[in-house]
């Protein structure tokens, strides 16, 4: 018999993809560039400058989720508008993302992985059964 080592693709999965999101959001959006840059490049492309913190932080928040494995489903489901919205930008600048101003492949590839996230769940050492535990003796607002 072998082995079940789904849990252990799940984290893998899971560290990978929230470490993605996290650079994307937090060090790239927020601590590099600055959300006011990002907002008038939002503005530039065509998307509401209003956006670029929303996308910021639920990127962050996802990538912080992920991370440390509480509420895996609904983080990534939650980002998937943001990474369909990267993907859009990215549809006329042909496939690779070499490409100048980048190709979608890249984008469309976190899409996928965030549904597979989502459908495998957390995995291996996350912290959500110890966020159900809680549950039990803290008001619902704490957990």
């Amino acid at each position: 018999m072998q082995p079940n080592l789904t849990p252990y693709a799940a984290l893998l999965l899971r560290l990978s993809l929230g470490a993605i999101l996290l650079a994307h959001g937090l060090y790239m959006k927020i601590m590099t560039v600055g959300l006011t840059n990002v907002m008038a490049y939002f503005g530039r492309i065509g998307f509401p400058p209003i956006l670029a913190p929303i996308v910021a932080f639920g990127e962050t928040a996802a990538g912080i989720a992920l991370v440390v494995g509480v509420m895996v489903r609904p983080a990534s489901v939650l980002v998937l508008p943001i990474l369909i919205g990267a993907a859009l930008q990215h549809t006329g600048n042909g496939w690779m993302f070499a490409s100048p101003r980048g190709g979608w492949e890249f984008p469309v590839l976190l899409i996928v992985l965030a549904v597979v996230q989502a459908l495998l769940g957390a995995g291996a050492f996350a912290l959500e059964p110890v966020r159900e535990k809680l549950r039990k003796f803290l008001p619902a607002w704490a957990v």
